[in-house]
């Protein structure tokens, strides 16, 4: 490989570490002008030089040229290397003059050219998707596919995109080590990179005023400050994760619902704060094919900490856990008490410990239900809720005592 050096300040300093990124799964996110295009671009550069093939996609062919084809071309040139490089339009690849090394650039909207890809030399040792959220889950197996036979390099798939909804298969995919008060993250294969245009030190002021200016609240959360968003039908879009206070203030609530071996038992442990409205759940439990006398086992360590509201559904499990030392007890069920709690839900701040995944996964995806027609219903979809069925069964008491409820669609904000 030919000697380069970059200058220090080339490379904007949140990416620098990431020149060399091992792992299999890379994803970089984040809001729009942070840089993320630019610094893969100038990877793919590089990485061709030292003999790495990279096959280059977006979901549209014709979108290639004016993003990441361009960004290419872009950073040969700022790096001053046109003369190691043969360039080809027609081919859409870019070659290596001292190794044979290629880029390869397609779109995903031609599955059949993308499977007979090959490099001239070698095999495929990363692929690097550009605005991933656009690519379907079953494309990006078998991309992932794609990634296979003897190297001395270590494979990559590299993600870049902005996000879009928790509803999104890469959030339920990679994003469950992620932590929202933090930049980074990386367990086993997987690492994780946010950015924002705050970490991009060539932007102009005017480019920086545009976006601090933004003012339509959901691109302002997810193209100027790199946060998931929620669209659509989502019934909840009041919650974020991030480490708990130490002490966690307010009462402890707790609450449970019943499981076995289609549906899972889902416990979770919170305290609710009456005069900040805010919900801190701390711990869950969500396990299929507990018997009473296991779940009963489970629930032991929380005997100290007060009563647990459960399903009034089952007094039998109510009353063997009680034979058992847990102190349980029916949450009482009125007319329309899934969308009372719904709405009295929608009121407050949740906010989740890191570990508690999967209510993350539920609230992510718990939708209203469509009719025939496509519109949304007053109704919650009887899926994805068992955790969520717990936090109602928790804070019931707050709702009943201090709530007012009428089922309307625009009480529910439908």
């Amino acid at each position: 490989m030919p000697r380069i050096t970059l200058r220090g300040d080339f490379i904007n300093k949140a990416y620098k570490p990431h020149m060399n990124n091992p792992h299999r799964y890379q994803l970089y996110f984040g809001g729009s002008g942070s840089g993320k295009s630019v610094f893969l671009a100038t990877r793919c550069v590089i990485d061709t030089l030292s003999g790495r093939n990279t096959l280059i996609v977006r979901q549209v062919a014709r979108t290639l040229k004016s993003s990441c084809w361009n960004e290419v071309n872009k950073a040969i040139a700022r790096l001053g290397l046109s003369h190691l490089f043969t360039v080809s339009k027609t081919d859409s690849t870019i070659t290596a003059r001292n190794n044979g090394a290629q880029m390869i650039f397609a779109g995903l909207d031609d599955v059949e050219k993308i499977k007979s890809l090959t490099p001239q030399r070698g095999v495929l040792t990363d692929i690097w998707i550009e605005e991933a959220t656009e690519c379907a889950y079953r494309d990006f197996k078998q991309l992932d596919k794609r990634l296979r036979g003897p190297s001395r390099y270590g494979k990559r798939i590299t993600l870049s995109f902005n996000p879009v909804s928790r509803s999104h298969w890469i959030y339920r995919e990679f994003f469950s080590i992620f932590r929202e008060d933090r930049p980074y993250a990386e367990s086993g294969a997987v690492s994780i990179l946010k950015t924002t245009y705050r970490d991009n030190r060539f932007l102009t002021d005017d480019d920086r005023a545009a976006l601090e200016g933004e003012r339509d609240p959901y691109f302002y959360q997810v193209y100027t400050l790199g946060n998931w968003g929620v669209m659509g039908d989502v019934i909840f879009t009041n919650w974020r994760v991030e480490t708990l206070p130490d002490p966690v203030p307010g009462e402890t609530r707790m609450g449970l619902d019943f499981g076995f071996a289609a549906d899972p038992c889902g416990f979770l442990l919170l305290r609710y704060e009456r005069k900040t409205k805010r919900v801190y759940v701390l711990e869950e439990l969500y396990e299929k094919g507990l018997t009473n006398l296991r779940l009963a086992e489970r629930l032991a360590p929380y005997r100290r900490l007060g009563p647990i509201a459960c399903d009034s559904a089952e007094p039998k499990s109510i009353a063997e856990l009680r034979s058992l030392g847990i102190d349980a007890y029916p949450v009482k069920k009125g007319p329309d008490s899934i969308l009372h709690g719904i709405q009295w839900l929608r009121q407050q701040e949740i906010i989740l410990s890191p570990a508690c995944e999967k209510l993350r996964e539920e609230l992510s995806a718990y939708q209203w239900q469509r009719d025939k027609d496509g519109r949304a219903l007053p109704q919650p979809q009887d899926r994805n809720n068992h955790l969520i069925d717990a936090l109602r069964y928790a804070v019931g008491n707050e709702m009943t005592a201090r709530f007012a409820f009428t089922a309307s669609k625009k009480t529910l904000g439908l």
